[in-house]
């Protein structure tokens, strides 16, 4: 067993020791960082559109748990309303059943890593790295003020709680992508742009990625 470590091209089924591999299919994945209202979503929708990646926002998952009324999901909402980070493993496993669910070999991991911890809890437990990470710079104050203006009635979009979630952000979040801007895997978009020029430079980067190139 373990054998195979550099040999990705034996199929042998679960191959838990094979890098980037999900069950038996190789998969490519982008984490997508930017900080709350920084346009992550939008953009996303745009890449799954046009590149035939397949979404999965860690928020969007959690959140879905806690309406499942779940004891995860009550746990989950608790530590969303204090402004703290859910445990790795929790997310890692919601991320993990909906790319097996999905079937696709493409996916955008959007708003995780969310520290450090996450970061190296994903990679260990999953074997996959990302081919690259797409963080969207965006100032305080532009995040601020979109999310002010959106308030879709969630829990989390009230000024105390933004600026809370933007804290949380800088301080956990930046250390991931520095970590990987020292492996040469960041991609830095300028969120601050209107969003059609925004997926314009979105789009020069997915650009190897489009599906008439698989």
């Amino acid at each position: 067993m373990g054998s195979v470590v550099d040999a990705p091209t034996v199929v042998a089924g679960q191959e838990e020791v094979t890098d980037n591999m999900l069950g038996d299919k190789k998969v490519t994945v982008v984490f997508v960082l930017g900080g709350p209202g920084s346009g992550k979503g939008t953009q996303c929708a745009n890449i799954v559109e046009h590149f035939g990646f397949i979404h999965l926002s860690a928020g969007d998952l959690l959140r879905a748990e806690i309406k499942s009324g779940s004891e995860n999901g009550t746990m989950i909402e608790n530590m969303i309303k204090e402004g703290k980070i859910v445990p790795s493993e929790v997310t890692i496993k919601l991320l993990q059943e909906a790319m097996i669910k999905s079937g696709n070999d493409k996916f955008l991991i959007d708003g995780f890593p969310r520290n450090e911890e996450n970061r190296a809890a994903f990679e260990n437990v999953t074997k996959i790295t990302p081919v690259f990470v797409l963080f969207f710079d965006c100032s305080e104050e532009e995040m601020e003020r979109r999310l002010l203006g959106r308030n879709q009635g969630r829990v989390d979009d009230n000024i105390e709680t933004i600026r809370k979630r933007f804290k949380v952000f800088v301080e956990s979040s930046l250390p991931v992508i520095e970590y990987y801007n020292a492996k040469d895997k960041v991609k830095k978009i300028d969120a601050a742009k209107p969003i059609p020029e925004v997926f314009e430079d979105v789009k020069a980067i997915f650009a190897p990625y489009a599906p008439n190139a698989a």
